[in-house]
């Protein structure tokens, strides 16, 4: 046993310095970025970055988690509309993802993610998948709970043996040289985060984890180092939240919670009434609140929704939480690019690949005033 003494730090123990600024208007701020990844192989990309080399990726780099009620079709086509990406959920059917990616569609191929896991039968569904659609899919998320297992490593060395044309995006980890060990096997984008999401348990569970904030910070220096990408992926409540991950240095930030609720997520919208304070003629108001039922990719709910149960040698890791109904995405989506702009304003960052190299991190005790918060 050894004991790291040094202080690690979540969103929620800073806030980002302004600094002087020659912008007049958020409108100026451009949320777009464009990405070359190291390990994926094609040569169908035409645009090219300044330094030559071809782009791989060009759209707002925030991502939609592949959790029920947030990875959905109907998801994915909102919001690669509005140039945000999407991870699909893990357990579309083959058949089901062949009719979505049969049609060439460049929305679809550009901004989102098939998922799948790690197992033999993983392996020959995507198989399968990409002889029927080939490039029509270009982007794979390889999520596992633990990405700290040896089998992953070999699993994402083989995918990129045979696989050349396919981003790999590879996940989750929380330390850096966990992440250049998958740059190196083949993933092009590594996902960070354990434990830090709003309905995952794993740290009350397993006391494993690592600070969001420094997590993101130490696996973006490491990625970046071999031309490699991360991704933030858990933490964020608000889109304050949003813009510290890329203030750290994140290539994409992946929200799960800030996304569920929504229309496009699918889901029974559940209408519960409360009494409240209020009387009318001598009548107590009663008012309705809708709510939409969200739970981690590793709960009971979804242990027993796609696997039939908990297995009897391990326990959920998730909880399953009523959010309330938000309505359409697009609403959300506005509110989150709209305090990403004015996170770019106050540091004085043209663009958002600015932010992180005009970003002073400030540590604090509190981030902003709750006395009306319920």
């Amino acid at each position: 046993m050894r004991l790291e003494t040094e202080v690690k730090l979540d969103y929620k123990d800073v806030l980002i310095r302004p600094k002087r600024s020659t912008l007049v208007s958020r409108k100026q701020v451009d949320l777009n970025r464009t990405y070359n990844f190291r390990n994926y192989q094609s040569a169908s990309e035409s645009l090219l970055t300044p330094s030559g080399k071809p782009i791989h990726y060009q759209g707002i780099p925030i991502m939609a988690s592949n959790m029920d009620g947030v990875g959905t079709f109907e998801m994915a086509d909102t919001l690669s509309k509005l140039g945000l990406f999407t991870c699909l959920v893990k357990t579309y059917s083959v058949d089901e993802l062949k009719e979505y990616f049969s049609q060439e569609n460049e929305l679809r191929r550009e901004h989102v993610a098939v998922s799948f896991g790690i197992r033999d039968e993983d392996y020959r569904n995507f198989s399968t998948l990409y002889k029927a659609c080939g490039s029509n899919i270009k982007f794979i998320n390889i999520d596992i709970a633990n990405g700290y297992l040896e089998l992953f490593v070999q699993y994402i060395e083989k995918l990129r043996k045979n696989f050349p044309s396919i981003v790999i995006i590879a996940g989750s980890v929380v330390t850096g040289e966990m992440t250049e060990e998958l740059i190196l096997a083949g993933a092009d984008i590594v996902r960070v985060g354990i434990g830090s999401g709003s309905v995952c348990t794993t740290r009350i569970k397993t006391g494993v984890g690592y600070p969001q904030l420094s997590a993101v910070i130490e696996c973006a220096d490491a990625a970046h180092g071999l031309d490699g990408h991360i991704i933030a992926d858990g933490g964020c409540t608000t889109p304050a939240d949003v813009a510290k991950g890329f203030a750290a240095a994140a290539d994409f930030v992946m929200l799960g919670g800030m996304f569920s609720g929504h229309d496009e997520g699918g889901g029974e919208v559940i209408t519960k009434r409360y009494l409240t304070s209020q009387f009318v003629d001598d009548q107590q108001v009663i008012k309705e609140k809708k709510f939409i039922e969200f739970y981690g990719n590793s709960s009971q709910s979804a242990n027993v929704k796609h696997y039939g149960g908990l297995k009897n040698y391990r326990a959920a890791e998730g909880k399953s939480v009523l959010v309330p109904y938000k309505g359409s995405i697009k609403d959300t989506v506005q509110d989150i690019l709209g305090g990403l702009r004015s996170s770019c304003t106050y540091v004085g960052a043209l663009n958002l690949k600015q932010l992180s190299k005009r970003t002073t991190f400030i540590r604090c005790t509190q981030t902003h005033n709750a006395v009306y918060e319920k």
